[in-house]
Formats: C-alpha cells, sequence, structure tokens
C-alpha cells in the first residue's frame, strides 16, 4: 500500500512582510525631494496651461513637414560631419592630456612607494596632479565653450579646445582608477627590478587594462559628440550652431530636419561605440 506524501497546508502570505519598510522608505524620499521641486520652482502643471499650450503646439506644427531641400541638406550634410570632427579632435587633445596625468597620479607607478610609504615629495606632486583633474572636470564644456567663444572667436576651435579640457580631467581621473584597481605585482616587480616607469605601464598595467581603457574612451568619444551639439548653441561651431540659427528665424522644418540628423548621429555613435566595446572585450 503506497503513501501519499503530506502535502503542506501553510497557505501563502496574504500580504508582503517588507511592505510597512518599503512604504516608510518611499514616504520618507518623497519627503527630501519635495523641498528640492519647491526650490527649483518646478510646476509641471504650467506646460498644461491654454496660454503655454497654444504656442508649444504652434512651434510643433512647424516641424512638419522637415525642410529637404538639396542646399540645405548639404549643409546639414556639411555640419554633421563638422560636429563629429569636433568631438573626435577634442577627445584626441584630451587623450594627450589624460593620459601623462594620469601616469603622474597613479600610485602604482610609485617608486617611492615600493618601501610602503610614498616620499613626501611625489605624494605632494600626485595630490597637484589630481587637484588638477579636479578642476578640469569640474568646469562643464559649455562654460569652457563660452570663455574659448571670447578668446579665439566663434567657430569650431572653441568646441574642440572645450571638449578637450573637460573629457581631459575626465579622461585622466578614470584612467588612474583603472590603473590602480588592477593586480599591481607585476608592475612592482619590474620597478624593483631597474625598469622605468613607462616600461611598468606598457608591459605591466597596459595589458591588463586595455581593454577598459579603450571601452571607457569610446564612451566618451559617444559623449562627445552629443556635447559637441550642445556646444554649437553657444556659438562653437557645428550642427548645434546651425539649429540654433534656424531656431531663431523660427523655421520648424529645418530645426526638424536636423533633429532627425541629429538622433541618427546619436544612433550611429552608440552602436559604433557598443560594436568597439564588443569587439575589444
Amino acid at each position: 500500500m503506497s503513501s501519499t506524501p503530506a502535502l503542506s497546508s501553510a497557505a501563502p502570505a496574504l500580504r508582503d512582510p517588507a511592505w510597512l519598510g518599503r512604504v516608510f522608505w518611499a514616504l520618507a524620499g518623497l519627503a527630501l525631494l519635495w523641498p528640492l521641486f519647491v526650490a527649483t520652482e518646478f510646476a509641471l502643471w504650467e506646460l498644461l496651461q491654454p496660454a503655454n499650450l497654444k504656442p508649444a503646439f504652434a512651434f510643433a506644427g512647424s516641424f512638419f513637414p522637415p525642410a529637404t531641400e538639396p542646399e540645405f541638406l548639404r549643409l546639414v550634410a556639411r555640419e554633421t560631419w563638422r560636429t563629429v570632427a569636433i568631438a573626435t579632435a577634442g577627445i584626441t587633445l584630451a587623450l594627450l592630456l589624460a593620459v601623462p596625468l594620469a601616469l603622474l597620479s597613479s600610485e602604482t607607478l610609485s617608486i617611492s612607494a615600493l618601501s610602503g610609504r610614498m616620499a613626501p615629495l611625489p605624494r605632494a606632486l600626485r595630490q597637484a596632479v589630481r587637484a588638477l583633474l579636479i578642476v578640469l572636470r569640474s568646469v562643464p564644456e559649455l562654460v569652457w565653450a563660452l570663455v574659448f567663444v571670447r578668446v579665439v572667436g566663434l567657430g569650431p576651435t572653441a568646441g574642440v579646445l572645450a571638449i578637450a579640457l573637460t573629457y581631459g580631467g575626465m579622461l585622466g581621473k578614470v584612467y588612474a582608477e583603472i590603473l590602480d584597481s588592477g593586480d599591481p605585482q607585476a608592475a612592482r616587480s619590474l620597478l624593483r627590478n631597474g625598469s622605468g616607469r613607462l616600461q611598468a605601464f606598457a608591459y605591466a598595467l597596459l595589458p591588463q587594462s586595455a581593454a577598459e581603457l579603450v571601452s571607457y574612451t569610446v564612451y566618451r568619444w559617444e559623449c562627445a559628440v552629443r556635447s559637441s551639439v550642445v556646444l554649437g548653441f553657444v556659438g562653437a561651431g557645428g550642427l548645434g550652431q546651425q539649429m540654433d540659427n534656424s531656431m531663431k528665424m523660427l523655421a520648424g522644418g529645418e530645426v526638424a530636419t536636423m533633429l532627425l540628423v541629429f538622433f541618427a548621429l546619436v544612433a550611429l555613435a552608440d552602436r559604433t561605440s557598443a560594436w568597439l566595446r564588443k569587439a575589444l572585450g
């Protein structure tokens, strides 16, 4: 005679046992966020006022149909290429700035730290380099662009320099962190046996960190493409400057065409970035 195992008669809980904590933290988050919304005078309902909806719909309606005149499309193609060139040139200059600063601020490449405690002068130098990286990346590229437009005038040069400084600070900081987060044993062994810092970097740190370094660089290039469009609104050239001119002229069809091109440009940069990261990973 076979025996049937007894089934558990315990009924499942009808209420989430952690619901009280979740409700508490949700209310606490709202209580903390509310003063921030008040301080920023955030009023989403203002967009729904009839006086605001009418011009908004009128401006949106002017987007159709998008401008497709051959001469204008050639202009957009030229400015799109200039936008990519600004981003690429800016990232190239940022690399020239970030790589030496990252090597100077990396503790793994410190010879004096091999004894266990870094000497005062090298430590002071590294702190100064890190302070410089903080200054570079703390100033947004838009602010740098406003400064350089005053110095060198309107055009792509201001955009290239703005991206170079801000992204140089970002890349230098992250590069140093990537190098210091890897296994330091190989680099320290080379340094103890008389190798220079560049040799220790090239033969010990770079091989184990190359994929991560390149992946982050490609990601930053993708961000620079988007930034170069925004910089155009302050006179730094490229697609953004042309879009600003069209918006001032209330040429909605031209704005719509450039927005579509901008969407395609960002999507292409995103796919290129993902492909490169996958190929290098």
